[in-house]
C-alpha cells in the first residue's frame, strides 16, 4: 500500500501562485498514474489534473487548464501541482491519489473511484 502525504497549501490572494507536493512511500509509485483532486466545502471531490506513470500523458479539468501544471519526479517519488493565477473558486482541500492500474485511458483519469490511495489533503484558500 502506497502512503501519500500532500504539502504546500496555504492562504494566498487572487492572482498568486502555489506549488503543491505529494510525497509517496513505496517502490510502486513510478508504475502508476497519479492525480490531483479537490473538494470545496459543500461540494463533491472533483478532478483537477492527472499524469501517466511516465509523465508523457497529462489531463486537466477545464477549470484549471492553462493555469495549473501537474508534473512528477519518479526519482523522488513525488508528484507536483503548480498553481498559477489562483482564483477564489480554487479554494478547496487538495488531495493526491494513486491509480489502481498502470495504464489509463483519458476518461479514466477523471474517475475518483479508480484511485486506491489518497493523502490526507492540504488546504488551499484564495482570498479575493
Amino acid at each position: 500500500q502506497v502512503q501519500l502525504v500532500e504539502s504546500g497549501g496555504g492562504l494566498v490572494q487572487a492572482g498568486d501562485s502555489l506549488r503543491l507536493s505529494c510525497a509517496a512511500s513505496g517502490r510502486t509509485f513510478s508504475s502508476y498514474p497519479m492525480a490531483w483532486f479537490r473538494q470545496a466545502p459543500g461540494k463533491e471531490r472533483e478532478f483537477v489534473g492527472g499524469i501517466s506513470w511516465s509523465g508523457t500523458r497529462i489531463h486537466y479539468a477545464d477549470s484549471v487548464q492553462g493555469r495549473f501544471t501537474i508534473s512528477r519526479d519518479n526519482t523522488k517519488n513525488t508528484v507536483y501541482l503548480q498553481m498559477n493565477s489562483l482564483k477564489p473558486e480554487d479554494t478547496a482541500v487538495y488531495y493526491c491519489g494513486k491509480a489502481r492500474r498502470a495504464y489509463y485511458s483519458g476518461t479514466d483519469y477523471y474517475t475518483e473511484g479508480l484511485y486506491d490511495s489518497w493523502g490526507q489533503g492540504t488546504q488551499v484558500t484564495v482570498s479575493s
